[in-house]
Order: C-alpha cells, then sequence, then structure tokens
C-alpha cells in the first residue's frame, strides 16, 4: 500500500475517532441504546465534536476518491503521498479548531483542505506539468 492510501484509512479513522472521543470521555452520560439521542449533543462540546465528526464522513469520500484517481492515472506518487499526508494533517488541525470553537480558524483550514483536495483530484489532468 502506498502512503496516500494508508492516509484514506487514516482519514476513515479520524472522523470515527472524533465521535469515540467525546463518548468515552461522556461515557457515564452516552446510552448506547439509543446512540441518536439529541440529548446527549446539547452540550456545546459534543455538539462540536459531532459536527465535526460529520464533517469527516463529508469530506472522506471526496478525497478517497481523489486519492485512488490520481494513483490509477499514473500521477506523480511522491507527490500524491506529501498531498494526502499534508490532507490528513490539516483535517486533524481541523479536527481541533472545531471542538475548541475556533470557527474562523476552522473555516481556513477546511478551505485549505478542500484545495489539497481538488489538487489530487485533478493531478491527472496537469501530470505533464508535474515534476516526476
Amino acid at each position: 500500500m502506498t502512503l496516500a492510501e494508508w492516509c484514506v484509512f487514516g482519514a476513515l479513522l479520524l472522523y470515527l475517532l472524533t465521535i469515540v472521543a467525546i463518548k468515552w470521555a461522556r461515557s457515564r452520560r452516552f446510552d448506547n441504546a439509543r446512540p441518536r439521542d439529541p440529548a446527549f449533543y446539547r452540550d456545546a462540546l459534543a455538539e462540536r465534536a459531532l459536527g465535526a465528526h460529520q464533517n469527516g464522513i463529508e469530506a472522506f469520500p471526496f478525497f478517497a476518491v481523489a486519492v485512488l484517481l490520481a494513483e490509477y492515472r499514473e500521477s506523480p506518487q511522491r507527490l500524491v503521498d506529501e498531498l494526502a499526508v499534508l490532507f490528513l494533517i490539516v483535517r486533524i488541525a481541523y479536527v481541533f479548531t472545531y471542538v475548541g470553537n475556533r470557527p474562523t480558524l476552522r473555516s481556513i483550514l477546511w478551505s485549505v483542505a478542500f484545495a489539497i483536495n481538488i489538487a489530487i483530484f485533478f493531478m491527472p489532468a496537469l501530470k505533464r506539468f508535474l515534476p516526476v
């Protein structure tokens, strides 16, 4: 497996761990028989963790497809790997800013991660202009 493919797996783990962490930290209040109980997410921290989790679910498919497309179309692997790692780092920072209630920085990081994803996605179309 390539480093970029491991980053796809890392992005999956990131959005899962985002919600697992809040459920574990508040395990006395979390009822696994009602995992989507709105009352559990009324607390501001839990609500932000849920938002970060849901955004991770939304971002994951495009990232996975972009990486697989770039690899399938034989884009420069080192560049795909580097951008995938950068995407994952930015998404980790995004989760921390989301949970930490830093909306402006969160929006900036979301935009940076989306731009990285766009770059990975369009890499096959631009590969003749990229370093080998």
